[in-house]
């Protein structure tokens, strides 16, 4: 079996749902995926299910019951993942605005360098955004200067949901504890996983915005983010994180 778990959140992703797929399969280093879908109303599970067909070792489909968000399924995929054994477990969009061929340097990050989680970031070395408009990506990189004010965390992309952890890490965490649902979900991970001293890298990308389908964007996912990493630094007085470094 491959030690490799991608996990792809979908809702209405048939635009984009099988040239992902294929894409990533294609890749060396045998990745696996694991797609979780919340009842897309648009076949996009029906699209998984006839891949499945083509490579029954190595995609798979877990169906939820209705939208419950991007950190739920996250969560439900990394104890899926877990619960098969799986020595490093990777999150990213369906869309294309992560590269596949990124997965291979996260890989490496780990595997290679030592590191127990990799961040794809857009912005450790300057803004590597293409196709939003000036004003999404201004308000993307301020955000995560907020997030490194307020919470003390290092990395220049908080909010980045393309990652690879190796599977120490998830076990560590209390995945039931975890709070937050949307973009705060991302944030909230590594703030969990640098308490704990386990060891982080942010490894360079190029984001590029979804040319098909519709974003999944909202502005209760921006205050979530907001409110969200207050509530983490407050809690983190009164917390003892379990230390691992």
């Amino acid at each position: 079996m491959s030690s490799k778990l991608v996990i792809i959140p979908t809702y209405n992703e048939i635009e984009n749902i099988q040239k992902i797929i294929e894409k990533v399969l294609s890749l060396k280093g045998d990745f696996n995926i694991l797609i979780v879908d919340d009842a897309s109303p648009d076949g996009t599970a029906d699209i998984v299910k006839s891949l499945i067909v083509k490579y029954p070792e190595r995609l798979f489909i877990e169906e939820r019951k209705g939208k419950q968000g991007l950190g739920t399924a996250y969560i439900h995929g990394f104890k899926w993942g877990l619960s098969k054994g799986y020595d490093y477990l990777f999150e990213m969009d369906a869309d294309f605005s992560h590269n596949p061929n990124d997965l291979i340097r996260l890989y490496e990050a780990c595997e290679n360098e030592g590191n127990d989680l990799a961040i794809g970031s857009r912005y450790v070395t300057g803004v590597n955004v293409v196709n939003w408009p000036m004003g999404r990506v201004m308000m993307s990189y301020y955000a995560s200067v907020y997030v490194k004010i307020i919470t003390g965390m290092p990395f220049h992309d908080a909010t980045a949901g393309f990652k690879c952890y190796r599977a120490r890490v998830l076990n560590a965490i209390n995945l039931d504890k975890i709070r937050f649902k949307g973009y705060a979900f991302q944030i909230e991970m590594k703030f969990t996983t640098w308490k704990m001293g386990f060891k982080v890298k942010e490894v360079p990308i190029i984001f590029t915005d979804r040319k098909e389908g519709n974003s999944k964007m909202s502005s209760g996912i921006f205050k979530e983010a907001f409110f969200g990493v207050i509530y983490l630094r407050l809690a983190s007085i009164f917390k003892k994180y379990h230390r691992y470094d």
